[in-house]
């Protein structure tokens, strides 16, 4: 056996139906399309979002809220987590070799869910008020870092 020789099993392929090679075929003239209309035209029928020229349904539902431009992303951390790592200090390098937050790409932010126990540094891009003030009776430190070093780090 060669490879020239491989053809398919006979009955299992068929011809290739070719449209608008004449009348005698059975399949000229119109080329199987039917007479006129948006499906007998060359690039002819809807686009699937088409809904037959009803208002579209991304037009009819109502828009709602809005995405403020000026919001920043914090990556979110509690205190009671610091609590629970046992180190002195506490800056966005270490949240991210502990693998509490992904990257700090977005600015860390340290909020007051938990209790402190142990007197810790923290260095981290913003504080909620609670937090600062639990770290602060546990005889820590919460420092505020500017935000813009959170753009070269990540």
């Amino acid at each position: 056996m060669k490879l020239s020789e491989l053809a398919p099993a006979p009955g299992s392929t068929k011809k290739k139906k070719r449209v608008g090679r004449g009348t005698g075929s059975g399949h000229g003239k119109t080329a199987c399309r039917g007479h006129k209309g948006q499906k007998a035209r060359s690039g002819g029928g809807a686009k699937p979002w088409f809904e037959g020229g009803q208002m579209p349904l991304q037009r009819r539902i109502p828009k709602r809220g809005f995405k403020s431009i000026f919001q920043k992303e914090y990556s979110i951390v509690n205190v009671g987590v610091l609590n629970e790592l046992k180190d002195i200090s506490i800056t966005p390098e270490v949240l991210v070799e502990k693998g509490l937050i992904k990257n700090y790409k977005n600015a860390v932010k340290i909020l007051g869910s938990g209790d402190v126990t142990n007197p810790i540094n923290v260095s981290a891009h913003a504080f909620s008020k609670s937090a600062k003030e639990k770290i602060s009776r546990a005889n820590g430190n919460a420092k505020t870092i500017p935000a813009a070093d959170s753009e070269n780090a990540g």
